[in-house]
C-alpha cells in the first residue's frame, strides 16, 4: 500500500494551492519544476541571442564560446522538463513505485553535462595559455554583454535553488548549480575580457582553468549523487535511527530487525521486519504492522511508502519453521495423539516457533466428560515428550454460547 498521488492533468487549467485545498504536493511540485524551468529555457534564449550578436560585434571569440555554452543550458532545460514531467506521473502497471527515477536519471545527465563543460573549459583554457599573443582586440560592448549575461545568470542561480531546496528535488537543485556553473563560465568572460582591455590577457586562462575544476567538481558530484540513488544506497545513519525509533516505539512491536531504505529521487521507501507477540491473532498482528506504517507516514513527510513483514520471532539468522509440517499434516496427527474424530475439533491454532510447534485445541460444549477429558490429557502427557513436532498442546472447551 502507498500514498495516493496525484499527478497535473495535461491541458487543464492550473489551479492555485492556496485557493485549491485539492491540490496535493506533488501537484504544486510538479507545476512549480515547470515554471523554474521554463525561465530558465526563456533566459538562456535571450542571453544566448544577446551574446551571439555582441561578440561578433566585439570581435570576442569568448563572449561567442559563452554563447555556446549557454545554449547547451537549454538542451540541459529540455532534459528537466521532460524528466519532471515524467516525474509527475501516477503509478502504473510496469512503474508501480511511480516515476521518481526519471528525475534521478536527469540528475545523472545533467551532472555529466557539468563535468563535460568544466573539462571543455579547461581544454580551452589550456589553449588560450599556449597562444596568448594571437587574441583578437575586443570591445567594450563584449564586457557590457558579458556583465549582464552574470547578472541575469547568478539571479537565475538563485531563484531556482531557492524553489528546488522547497521542493526537495535533486534534479532541479543540480541543474540551479548548472545555472551557478554558467554564472562563473561568465566570470570567466567577463575577467578575460576585462584582461584583454587591459592588456593583460593570461588572467582570463588562469580564472577560466581555475572556474572549469570547480564545474569538473560540481558534475562529478550531483552525478555520483545520482549513481548512488540508482544503485539503491541507503539513507544516512542519523535518519535510518529516526525511522527505527518511530516503528520501535509502535504499540506492540516487541522487536524490530532488518529495517532497509532507499530513496527514489525526493523520496523515499522503507522495508521493515517487525516482532510481536507469537499468540495474538492473525488480524491483531496485521493491525500492529498498519500502525507502525501509519506512523513512520505521518513522522516522516518524506517516506512514501512502508513494507512491514511481521514476524512471531526473531528470525534474523533463520527460519527453523519453514522446514516443518503443513497444517493438514499437522492437524491430523494432533488427532492421532489426543484419539479424537475430525468432528470433534471445532478450531486449532498452530503456532510455529522455533523448530516446534504449539498447538491450541478449541473443543465445543459437552464433547466430552470429565473422565474423557482426563483420558486425553493423560494421553498428551504421555506422548507429547517424545514427539517430534508437538512442544505443547493446549486443549480449550467453549461453554457458551450453545
Amino acid at each position: 500500500m502507498s500514498r495516493e498521488t496525484h499527478s497535473a492533468k495535461m491541458g487543464g487549467t492550473p489551479t492555485d494551492p492556496a485557493t485549491d485545498p485539492a491540490q496535493s504536493p506533488e501537484d504544486e511540485r510538479f507545476r512549480e519544476g515547470q515554471r523554474i524551468t521554463w525561465v530558465s529555457v526563456a533566459v538562456n534564449i535571450v542571453l544566448t541571442a544577446m551574446q551571439l550578436v555582441v561578440g561578433f560585434v566585439a570581435h570576442s571569440q569568448s563572449l561567442i564560446a559563452d554563447a555556446m555554452h549557454t545554449l547547451s543550458d537549454i538542451v540541459a532545460d529540455a532534459f528537466v522538463l521532460f524528466a519532471n514531467r515524467k516525474g509527475a506521473e501516477a503509478a502504473d502497471a510496469d512503474h508501480p513505485y511511480g516515476h521518481g527515477r526519471f528525475e534521478t536519471a536527469a540528475s545523472l545527465v545533467l551532472g555529466l553535462l557539468l563535468a563535460g563543460t568544466g573539462g571543455g573549459i579547461l581544454i580551452a583554457a589550456a589553449g588560450r595559455l599556449q597562444d596568448i599573443g594571437s587574441a583578437p582586440p575586443v570591445g567594450v560592448a563584449a564586457m557590457w554583454a558579458a556583465m549582464i549575461t552574470l547578472a541575469a545568470k547568478e539571479g537565475l542561480f538563485r531563484y531556482m535553488l531557492a524553489t528546488a531546496e522547497r521542493l526537495r528535488s535533486p534534479m532541479l537543485v543540480a541543474n540551479a548549480w548548472h545555472a551557478r556553473a554558467d554564472a562563473l563560465s561568465s566570470l570567466v568572460v567577463a575577467a578575460g575580457i576585462a584582461g584583454a582591455l587591459l592588456g593583460f590577457n593570461f588572467a582570463d586562462a588562469v580564472a577560466a582553468i581555475i572556474v572549469g575544476a570547480m564545474i569538473v567538481r560540481a558534475g562529478f558530484k550531483f552525478g555520483w549523487a545520482a549513481i548512488r540513488e540508482l544503485i539503491d544506497t541507503g539513507l544516512s545513519a542519523e535518519e535510518v535511527a529516526a525511522i527505527r525509533q518511530t516503528i520501535a516505539s509502535t504499540p506492540g512491536v516487541l522487536g524490530m530487525h532488518e529495517l532497509r531504505t532507499r530513496r527514489m529521487a525526493h523520496q523515499v521507501l522503507v522495508d521493515a521486519h517487525v516482532q510481536v507477540n507469537p499468540r495474538i491473532s492473525v488480524s491483531e498482528g496485521h493491525r500492529v504492522a498498519e500502525s507502525a506504517r501509519k506512523r513512520v507516514l505521518d513522522s516522516h513527510p518524506e517516506v512514501l511508502d512502508v513494507l512491514v513483514h511481521v514476524d512471531a520471532e526473531n528470525d534474523l539468522l533463520g527460519n527453523a519453521a519453514i522446514q516443518l509440517p503443513d497444517r493438514a499434516f499437522l492437524l491430523e496427527h494432533l488427532r492421532s495423539l489426543l484419539g479424537a474424530s475430525p468432528p470433534g475439533f471445532e478450531t486449532t491454532i498452530l503456532h510455529y516457533l522455533g523448530n516446534r510447534v504449539e498447538a491450541e485445541v478449541f473443543l465445543p460444549p459437552g464433547f466430552a466428560d470429565e473422565a474423557k477429558l482426563a483420558a486425553i490429557r493423560r494421553r498428551v502427557k504421555s506422548a507429547l515428550p517424545e514427539d517430534r513436532w508437538f512442544a505443547e498442546i493446549r486443549l480449550n472447551q467453549r461453554v457458551a454460547p450453545d
